[in-house]
């Protein structure tokens, strides 16, 4: 999870100016701050209960979400409107917007990650009953160990697959909020991936 977050503080780095949100460090400095925090406050499995790092967890998702939204809306307006040297150029082009594409796909990864379940922490103490995603390891637990959990990796493969298959794979959303999202990521990763090639298509002829 610390590893997948760095990666998406370092792909803020790399994106154009004109597609980050506020000033260039606030958004990385402030995700950083909160993985620390995070850390000092429950280093190892992400197990201890608590109020205050459960704020601070969804806070952290809030702001990896809110950022590539805003990077998302970015691209697309410098696409239609084509002003931005960023889109002008089939590298910086294809640069940008597989940058925003794995920024989308990392933020819903840690949304799915921190909302189902009530958060990893909740999960590892308990699984509940009515799970909000459906893994094919709880819908059939002969194929998996006793007392199996999905960890941060399996959000990831869920937000990746989502967004290359525009549906779900091989786990089902069940609760609405999981619905909406996926829906949402769906929509997202088309709209990208569309106007990319189409302008890309535009640039190289």
């Amino acid at each position: 999870m610390a590893v997948t977050l760095l990666a998406a503080i370092a792909l803020f780095f790399v994106l154009p100016s004109t597609m980050r949100a506020g000033p260039s460090w606030l958004i990385p400095v402030a995700e950083f701050a909160m993985l620390v925090a995070l850390i000092v406050g429950d280093p190892g499995r992400i197990d201890r209960r608590s109020v205050g790092l459960r704020r601070l967890s969804l806070s952290l998702v809030s702001l990896l979400v809110l950022g590539s939204f805003w990077a998302t809306v970015a691209l697309v307006r410098a696409l239609i409107q084509g002003t931005d040297p960023a889109v002008n150029s089939a590298g910086s082009l294809l640069a940008a917007g597989a940058v925003v594409w794995v920024s989308n796909n990392i933020a819903f990864s840690f949304l799915y990650w921190d909302v189902d379940g009530g958060g990893s922490a909740a999960r590892a103490h308990e699984m509940p009953r009515y799970p909000d995603l459906a893994f094919p390891q709880l819908l059939n637990p002969h194929i998996a160990p006793p007392g199996w959990r999905p960890l941060f990796v399996d959000y990831l493969y869920l937000g990746f697959t989502n967004a290359t298959a525009f549906s779900p794979t091989d786990v089902m959303p069940l609760a609405p909020w999981a619905k909406i999202a996926m829906a949402l990521q769906s929509a997202i990763s088309l709209t990208i991936l569309g106007l990319v090639i189409a302008r890309a298509v535009n640039v190289f002829t």
